[in-house]
């Protein structure tokens, strides 16, 4: 009899991509003693973890952005349409990465800076895993308000921005200035599952995959920028 059978979940498959093996090393001693992980693998550059993703098909990979070969930007685009159900969470060094807002754009569910601790890390698999965003809403807002912009003069329509509704733009917006969905319900006056079929719904016309994705087509659309009140913390 498996674990599912007896109602325990399966373990999260998690292939780690690093090109330092100590850090390979390292996450894989703490996530391996966690029953509910399995690390099925490790991949020293982002070349490798596309062909082990191909292979082993993990449930997430566990990403460090910059590496040789194929950095993690391309690989986590790779990842995307090669092994479509497998999660990708971003590792950094640093909180505000260029690099990180990239892997997002290319499908990333979320990032770690490389400091964070074992809790949560073991969070963040979690949360990505569930199909959720593995990044707090005014952290993601300040990332992408400093590396994304679109041109005052040539913004462009988002693919998708034109079907909203006006009340789905406002809660787009909200969302971009850094907004939770508890903090929308408040400033809209409408319930938290309200909120989140409106998000449903913007997700599914911007063709996103999930709040960051959808945070980076606000701004790239002008939707907001870093100096709008609605960017939230975002300066």
């Amino acid at each position: 009899m498996n674990d599912s059978s007896r109602g325990t979940p399966p373990p999260i498959r998690v292939l780690i991509a690093d090109d330092q093996p100590l850090v390979r090393r390292g996450l894989s001693l703490i996530l391996s003693p966690d029953p509910s992980f399995e690390v099925v693998g490790e991949a020293e550059n982002g070349a490798q973890a596309v062909a082990l993703a191909r292979q082993l098909r993990p449930d997430v990979v566990v990403m460090d952005i910059r590496m040789p070969v194929l950095d993690g930007v391309a690989a986590t685009g790779e990842l995307t349409t090669a092994v479509p159900g497998c999660r990708v969470l971003a590792l950094s060094t640093f909180d505000m990465d260029e690099y990180v807002v990239g892997a997002l754009r290319a499908g990333a569910c979320g990032f770690l800076p490389k400091d964070s601790s074992p809790e949560d890390l073991a969070a963040a698999i979690r949360t990505v895993h569930a199909g959720d965003a593995a990044v707090a809403p005014r952290l993601l807002t300040r990332l992408i308000s400093t590396y994304v912009t679109a041109p005052r003069a040539t913004r462009p329509a988002f693919g998708g921005a034109g079907d909203l509704t006006p009340r789905e733009v406002e809660v787009w917006r909200l969302m971009a200035g850094g907004l939770d969905n508890a903090g929308i319900s408040l400033a809209l006056d409408i319930s938290v599952s309200t909120v989140k079929n409106y998000i449903t719904s913007i997700f599914d016309k911007l063709a996103v995959r999930d709040r960051a994705q959808a945070v980076i087509a606000a701004y790239e659309s002008g939707l907001v920028t870093a100096g709008d009140p609605a960017g939230g913390e975002a300066r």
